[in-house]
Parts: C-alpha cells; structure tokens; sequence
C-alpha cells in the first residue's frame, strides 16, 4: 500500500482529534496534566526499558500464545511498515502515542477518577483504561491481555507523574524502536 505511513499517522492524529472532541463533549480537559519538563521527558526514557524488555523477551522466546502473535505480525503488520522510513515511523509513532495516550489517559482514565471520586476512582479509572485498551488493540487475545498490561503500566506512570507527557513519550518511543527493530531484524516473508 503506497500510502500507508500517511493512512497510518491520518489515522493516529485522528484518535487525538477524537479525544480532544469527546473531552469537549465530556467536560474532560484531556491536556489538563500535560506540560513539558525535561525530566519527565527523561524519565519518560528511562521508563520504556520495562516493555521494551517485555517485547524483546515475547520475540525472542515465544512461547505459547506469542507464537501466535509473532506470526501475525511477520504476516500482517510488518508488511504494511516494512515501506516506511525511519523518519515515516517517527511520525506514525508520534501520532499514536499522543492520540492514544490522550484518548485513554486524558479522557478514560481521568474522566472515570474524576466522576467517581472517591478513593477507588483513580483505580477504576485505570483499570478501565487499561480493558480498553486492550480490548482496542485485539489482534489475538493474547495481545490484548498484553496490551491491557502495558495499559496498566501507562496509566500508573501517568498517576505517578501527574505529567501525561510521560506515558506519550513511552508509548511513542516503545511503539518507534519497537517497529524499527521488528524490521531491521525480521526477515521479509
């Protein structure tokens, strides 16, 4: 597909649009936690060494159900990125961890501790967050149980924080050498 790195970041940008929208619709100000400090943005750094490792250790020694899913990426995902440039992954990557992370930190999670209040609203929250993140990231059930942990872990670096800038930056940065790595590594099929 010729246009796909374009299609892709289109499609990415249009998830922040959406979050942004239903914010607006919602009463949530999905950026309220956002700003940029430099050290968030170097922890943020530092803390996408944990699923990185949990990706290279899943494509290394796949086991089980992530059999399945390195197959699937061989046969379905890479293809459509393998004609990407690097600088192409960048921008797609950009994309997804802003409109992503906006959507399910800025809105979902925030929007539930918000109107649930009380002690256990910032846990529904994230634990919400995290099912449906998973669940919008189904490409075998393995993958959305997994997935559902990295949503677990964004959203608890974002409570950490209190800066969404951080799990922007990991998701952004994950998905970047994530995808990098896949195809400079997996052979063509």
């Amino acid at each position: 597909m010729k246009h796909f790195p374009l299609v892709a970041a289109a499609f990415e940008g249009g998830i922040f649009v959406l979050a942004i929208a239903l914010g607006w619709l919602l009463g949530i100000e999905p950026l309220k936690t956002f700003s940029f400090k430099a050290q968030d943005a170097l922890l943020a750094l530092v803390a996408t060494a944990p699923p990185l490792a949990l990706f290279w250790l899943s494509i290394k020694f796949p086991l089980g159900p992530l059999k399945e899913i390195v197959r699937l990426i061989d046969e379905m995902i890479l293809p459509l990125f393998r004609q990407c440039r690097p600088a192409q992954l960048a921008v797609i990557s950009a994309f997804a961890g802003l409109g992503e992370e906006t959507l399910f930190r800025g809105v979902v999670q925030s929007g539930l501790c918000e109107w649930i209040g009380d002690p256990s609203g910032p846990w529904i929250g994230l634990s919400a967050a995290a099912v449906l993140f998973g669940l919008l990231h189904t490409i075998t059930p393995a993958y959305a149980v997994l997935a559902g942990l990295i949503g677990i872990y964004l959203g608890g670096i974002w409570m950490a924080t209190g800066n969404l800038l951080v799990p922007i930056v990991v998701h952004a940065v994950y998905d970047f050498l994530v995808l990098l790595y896949l195809i400079k590594s997996r052979p063509e099929r």
